[in-house]
């Protein structure tokens, strides 16, 4: 199924590289030929009544302008990104309370076929709100690095499956087909070490089924030597070029990665390039 409708999330503050980070989200809807909508959500704030003297007052208007301008800035960029790339574009505001924020996004993400997600390295809310999109979205998700916002394409020519022979890695490069078309090389790699037979010779395999849908991919596997998947598969991606990384969501339980880490942490924590996640 083509990707026709994208959803863009808008939270968090205006920083540089988040503004740089909407921009080329837009420009890969763009270049899907796909709408974009973006919600723009603050977060509603129980304050206690309280006496309040009349030099207060002022203080505290300033400070309740500032962070609904931290919303209107995000939507700006947004506005001016859409406009600049010539396509067709809506977007909506909301005040919801924080606990409230995540499930939210994850409702709306289920009206539209991909949802592009700009993400901070290593912060905690980000990662809340990528994972509740995972479980509870049912749809695909784009992670835009923002430190890496600047040099990242939004055409993705050269596209890495991260294959490890899941149900979930297969629902990826479903959700996938549509970029993978478009690509002039996918290449599947799986981390070898410590893999049975069996999965490594399901490599191949994929090859052929993409072969059907008019995707001619390579595969190859890659050791690990000590280092953890999501770093091997990161390195990978980097120093092979690669605009975007596909691979599946939480291979083990979701506990186990929360606690003791894995792969999909190590790539939501700090993307090396685009990554589309399914689960």
């Amino acid at each position: 199924m083509p990707i026709k409708d994208v959803f863009l999330p808008l939270v968090g503050q205006p920083r540089g590289p988040a503004l740089v980070a909407i921009e080329k989200c837009v420009a890969v809807a763009a270049d899907l030929g796909a709408r974009i909508t973006a919600l723009a959500l603050e977060q509603d704030v129980f304050e206690r009544p309280k006496v309040m003297l009349p030099y207060d007052r002022d203080s505290a208007e300033a400070g309740s302008s500032n962070e609904v301008n931290d919303s209107q800035q995000l939507l700006n960029a947004f506005t001016i990104a859409a406009s600049g790339a010539n396509i067709r574009a809506q977007s909506r505001t909301g005040k919801v309370p924080a606990d409230q924020i995540a499930a939210i996004l994850a409702e709306h993400a289920r009206f539209s076929d991909l949802t592009l997600f700009p993400v901070m390295p290593h912060d905690s809310r980000t990662e809340h709100i990528i994972e509740t999109f995972l479980f509870e979205s049912g749809r695909p998700l784009l992670l835009c690095p923002e430190q890496h916002a600047e040099q990242l394409r939004p055409e993705f020519e050269n596209v890495m499956i991260a294959w490890d022979h899941s149900a979930r890695a297969a629902r990826a490069v479903g959700d996938a087909l549509p970029i993978l078309q478009a690509a002039t090389s996918v290449r599947v790699v799986t981390v070898a070490d410590d893999k049975a037979d069996a999965i490594v010779q399901s490599g191949p395999a994929l090859v052929d089924h993409l072969r059907e849908h008019g995707v001619y991919a390579s595969f190859e596997t890659v050791t690990g030597n000590g280092s953890s998947i999501g770093k091997v598969l990161g390195s990978w991606a980097k120093s092979h070029g690669m605009d975007a990384i596909v691979m599946g969501a939480y291979h083990h339980s979701r506990l186990n990665e929360i606690v003791w880490g894995g792969v999909t942490k190590t790539v939501i924590g700090q993307p090396p390039c685009w990554v589309m996640i399914s689960h």
